[in-house]
């Protein structure tokens, strides 16, 4: 959800009012696009609920959203509109949908804008305004007094000129481009929408290869956008189709019927248009059909954890939009700990050497820092609390295989004499035979 109501809390919870309040989906639950829940009614003074034993709540005598603890609990369609998810409203004011959280992000909406928009709008000096004395005291003071309004109404209305010229530049920076340039990503089942100028904007990348002008190929060709087509085109269409007569084609296009209407003909409608014979609507049908099938968004499939490479998508969303001046340079992905093995291999895959360094800052360098040795007894312990490992303990190929998945690119050979040095040494020991090692701690 979204308030423009300060966090305040002092003593007991207190309900606030919130006239810009609204909650909002972005994906799941089986929605295909954002949907967004206003306040019903922007004088309501149970909009939020600021309460230190709570997190976020959302209206009052029934909350449509609050959180407590480690979740969420969700009734919609009280205070705030319903929800196009139906699962997620409540007919009852107690009939809460409850949910754990795996993550959750807080943002702050800024007033600040990138470097250069920003000098430009504290770029206009302060004029000091000429005092007027010519005339009596009473007239120098009421023309005086005129003209610093007229003057502070000038710097606004200035200032109000670079908002307008920032808020042009924002939209464009969406709006503008090719639309083409909009690819769908099924990462392993999940889908993402984004532009593939995002996706290049590290030089360098496998992504910014993969998705280069010279390597891709277009999802869904431009002929297969049939929604777009004018009515010229669908005729067209209709003369190219085995089996159908011109003078079929020629009702289309008395018609006018575009790529939309095409698509949703039905036998009637084909039989309303003129269409008579009953092989020739059989035949249109089916070949609408297939054509609906093959205009369908194309995707490309991502096969990695939707929940790393979503936060590696973020991340090169913001660097974009850094690019082009829009908000200050971006801080690293917070990453979920459970995740950060992963997260960093799926790095390392598709930003390979150096350019990892960007998305996981000096955290991969700090391996190169770490002794054999050292690294060795880390993996153990790892291996030890992930498999629960038994006085059997590991194998050497074991301990290599988990040191590779931490980014370590140390071989076989300085795996083993890491081995035999720690065991003379007394912090691990061989097991069942010389092949497996535990922790002597």
């Amino acid at each position: 959800g979204f308030t423009n109501t300060s966090w305040q809390c002092r003593g007991r919870g207190r309900y606030k009012e919130a006239n810009r309040a609204f909650l909002f989906v972005l994906s799941g639950f089986g929605e295909g696009s954002p949907c967004k829940m206003k306040l019903k009614d922007e004088d309501d003074s149970t909009a939020v609920y600021h309460d230190a034993n709570f997190g976020p709540t959302f209206g009052g005598a029934g909350e449509d959203i609050y959180v407590n603890g480690c979740n969420v609990f969700i009734n919609m369609g009280h205070a705030y509109e319903r929800c196009p998810v139906e699962q997620l409203n409540g007919l009852l004011h107690n009939n809460y949908s409850k949910y754990p959280i795996e993550e959750m992000e807080v943002f702050a909406v800024s007033d600040s804008y990138g470097p250069k928009l920003q000098k430009k709008l504290c770029s206009y000096p302060a004029t000091k305004v000429p005092a007027v004395d010519l005339f009596t005291n009473e007239i120098n003071e009421a023309i005086n007094e005129k003209w610093t309004t007229l003057h502070k109404l000038e710097k606004e209305v200035l200032s109000q000129e670079v908002l307008f010229e920032i808020e042009e530049h924002f939209v464009e920076s969406f709006a503008s481009g090719d639309r083409n340039d909009v690819i769908t990503l099924d990462v392993s089942g999940t889908m993402m929408v984004t532009k593939r100028t995002t996706l290049q904007c590290i030089d360098g990348s496998v992504l910014a290869q993969q998705f280069d002008d010279t390597k891709w190929t277009e999802q869904g060709s431009n002929n297969m956008r049939v929604k777009e087509w004018s009515s010229a085109e669908v005729c067209n269409w209709v003369k190219n189709i085995e089996g159908i007569q011109e003078d079929v084609s020629n009702l289309f296009e008395s018609n006018g019927i575009n790529g939309s209407e095409l698509l949703a003909l039905s036998e009637s409608g084909l039989e309303k248009m003129g269409v008579v014979r009953v092989g020739t609507t059989c035949l249109l049908l089916k070949e609408i059909k297939l054509l609906e099938q093959k205009s369908q968004d194309v995707s490309t499939l991502i096969e990695h954890s939707p929940y790393c490479f979503g936060k590696i998508l973020d991340y090169l969303r913001m660097k974009h939009l850094h690019s082009v001046e829009l908000i200050k340079e971006p801080s690293l992905p917070s990453i979920s700990e459970a995740q950060v093995e992963r997260f960093e291999k799926v790095v390392k895959y598709y930003f390979p050497g150096e350019t990892s360094k960007l998305m996981l800052g000096d955290a991969s360098s700090m391996l190169e820092d770490v002794s054999v040795e050292d690294a060795v007894l880390a993996s153990i312990r790892r291996l030890n609390d992930r498999l629960g490992l038994s006085d059997v303990g590991c194998t050497v190929d074991e301990i290599l295989a988990e040191l590779q998945s931490q980014g370590y690119s140390f071989t076989g050979f300085e795996v083993m004499h890491a081995v035999n040095s720690l065991c003379l040494e007394g912090h691990i020991y061989s097991t069942i035979d010389e092949a497996h090692f535990q922790l002597a701690e």
